[in-house]
């Protein structure tokens, strides 16, 4: 598996990693044994850069991946600014949550917040460390109007928690996990940051940060993990886009590439999982597997040949930005 370095911190990891929100039962019905088999399958393929995040089935992720990266050897990200307090929501499916341990989400970006939750998470994983540790969903996308508050808190004192953890050598790395733009650019101008994971925001059906966000990237010296490299599914034949059932543009967006894809005999899955690695800041695809079985597709189509007229004609038909890198 090809590596590739995280910011400029010397940490290496796989270009395809595993995004574990299924694992929590995020949009996906799946038990403790089909988790534990997705995870030893993507183990047992030579997989091994992970994913994961209390809000993932309010711990449920955390709890089974621990259990199955113990006593290996793992690269792993986890995620701050949420807190599980004891209590069960009243409706989890309305949070696209199904069967998730009975807790509820407290948000707190501050400095207390996210030393607390940087030790929680160690305790739920029953793991002595996490390598790239991201402040979750801070950003208008999930917070509306109150997002002020949280960047404030984040800005004050939660990356000054983050940065210490990562002197004191507890992480390798810092960042955000997102999925938008704005916030990262926002980031950019409180702290140094290693790495982003930005969930659907540069795949084959939308290249904006290109024209502002990588290039402060890289002058900044962050990478990009891209996350939802589907686009939530609707790059895979299912309706959802961003969490959400894909509007008409987007759905006739899919259309023209599928058609594209098929005159070349390309799987558009294939071409959704290689063409952001085209981009020197991405470093890694992770894509999120409901169970072992779609694990083995989308690593055939991570290693598919893909000619490069099927590329040039996505480009003469303006349908990737005119200057997004293509793969060789």
């Amino acid at each position: 598996m090809e590596k590739r370095q995280v910011g400029q911190t010397g940490l290496m990891i796989d270009t395809l990693g595993l995004g574990g929100a299924p694992l929590g039962g995020n949009f996906a019905e799946l038990g403790y044994s089909q988790a534990a088999e997705l995870i030893d399958a993507a183990k047992q393929a030579g997989i091994g850069y992970f994913d994961t995040a209390p809000w993932y089935g309010f711990g449920r992720s955390e709890r089974v991946m621990g259990d199955l990266l113990r006593h290996t050897h793992y690269i792993l990200s986890d995620k701050v600014g949420r807190l599980l307090k004891p209590g069960p929501v009243d409706d989890p499916v309305a949070f696209g949550m199904y069967d998730p341990l009975p807790f509820h989400v407290v948000y707190d970006y501050g400095y207390d917040g996210i030393m607390r939750a940087f030790e929680d998470n160690l305790q739920r994983l029953g793991l002595d460390r996490i390598d790239i540790l991201l402040a979750h969903d801070i950003g208008r996308f999930t917070h509306g109007d109150d997002n002020d508050g949280h960047f404030r808190d984040l800005t004050e004192g939660g990356y000054r928690a983050m940065d210490e953890l990562r002197r004191s050598g507890q992480v390798k790395a810092i960042g955000l996990g997102v999925n938008e733009n704005a916030v990262c650019m926002d980031a950019l101008g409180i702290g140094d940051w290693d790495v982003f994971l930005l969930a659907g925001r540069y795949t084959l059906l939308e290249q904006i940060p290109l024209a502002e966000l990588f290039p402060a990237c890289a002058k900044a010296g962050t990478s990009i993990i891209c996350g939802g490299p589907f686009n939530s599914g609707v790059l895979v034949g299912r309706e959802m886009w961003n969490y959400d059932k894909a509007p008409a543009e987007v759905v006739d967006k899919v259309r023209k590439l599928g058609a594209v894809a098929d005159a070349h005999a390309v799987p558009l899955p294939a071409a959704a999982l290689q063409f952001p690695l085209a981009h020197d800041i991405i470093t890694s695809v992770i894509p999120g597997p409901r169970d072992a079985g779609e694990l083995k597709q989308i690593i055939e189509w991570f290693n598919a040949d893909i000619p490069g007229d099927f590329w040039a004609e996505l480009r003469s038909q303006d349908l990737l930005e005119p200057d997004a890198p293509i793969p060789a």
